[in-house]
């Protein structure tokens, strides 16, 4: 018996292939219009956000939510000690300690001595190190303070994760932290960006903000913070839980607080 063949025409061929490829580009200019658009009513809607902070204080932030979570997960009640105050109302000698540990570069202005605050950083990392070793503790603990050659997450970078992103890494976060911390840049002043900064940081379990803080490790108001105060708390801020809390490793920040003060008499506040 013989088989019956059949006969497809190659432009039949060819035209099937070419509406199914049209369809699939169809389907992906969609989708990246899709995405496209939804990115820009994202940056949109943060740049609203943003800008209202130019007048409003946040009422949470996306790291307070992160530790409600964390402990009604546990089946713990959330802690939460946070009081707004101006920045008027904050020490200088926070302003100054928190920028000598965080953002050396924060403010620009005439008279900035860059030999000598670099110059009080080493000598402040080689005296930490010489007490480290004695004390027995020979590890690569402590973290860089921010200094002008290599650079660090800036204030405004930190305030950017602390109030919108998680934790998480990824690239697509970090380009969302610049694109944030670039609305914070071009919306609100200095000033304001540190005030905020310093009334939504995390102070240890529960305890965000200055005034939270000072009276929770000084029992007194953030306005009151003597220098030796203020460096202490900024020792704190890289990981104020574990690896900076000062009932956990007290001689960690205690060095780190030394560190800072020999570099606050060369910053100053915006």
């Amino acid at each position: 018996m013989a088989c019956a063949s059949i006969w497809i025409p190659g432009n039949a061929l060819d035209s099937e292939a070419r509406t199914t490829m049209r369809k699939v580009i169809k389907v992906l200019l969609l989708v990246f219009l899709g995405i496209f658009i939804g990115l820009i009513a994202w940056e949109a809607i943060m740049f609203i956000r943003v800008w209202h902070l130019r007048s409003a204080n946040p009422y949470s932030t996306s790291l307070i939510d992160a530790r409600v979570e964390e402990a009604e997960a546990k089946g713990q009640v959330p802690r939460r000690e946070q009081v707004w105050v101006p920045l008027n109302k904050i020490s200088p000698n926070l302003q100054r300690a928190v920028l000598a540990g965080e953002d050396t570069n924060y403010v620009t202005h005439h008279g900035f001595d860059y030999e000598a605050l670099q110059k009080a950083w080493d000598e402040g990392m080689r005296e930490a190190a010489r007490e480290a070793k004695k004390e027995g503790e020979n590890d690569d603990w402590l973290p860089t303070l921010p200094d002008f050659k290599r650079g660090a997450s800036t204030i405004s970078q930190q305030l950017a994760k602390n109030l919108y992103l998680s934790s998480r890494r990824s690239f697509f976060r970090k380009g969302q932290e610049a694109l944030l911390t670039i609305f914070l840049e071009r919306s609100l002043t200095k000033p304001r960006i540190l005030e905020i900064y310093l009334n939504v940081i995390e102070w240890g379990d529960g305890i965000y903000g200055a005034e939270a803080a000072a009276q929770h490790y000084f029992h007194k108001p953030a306005s009151s913070l003597s220098a030796s105060e203020a460096a202490y708390l900024s020792a704190m801020i890289p990981n104020p839980r574990t690896v900076f809390n000062p009932q956990v490793n007290p001689r960690r920040v205690s060095r780190r607080q030394r560190i800072i003060l020999r570099g606050m008499p060369y910053i100053r506040t915006p």
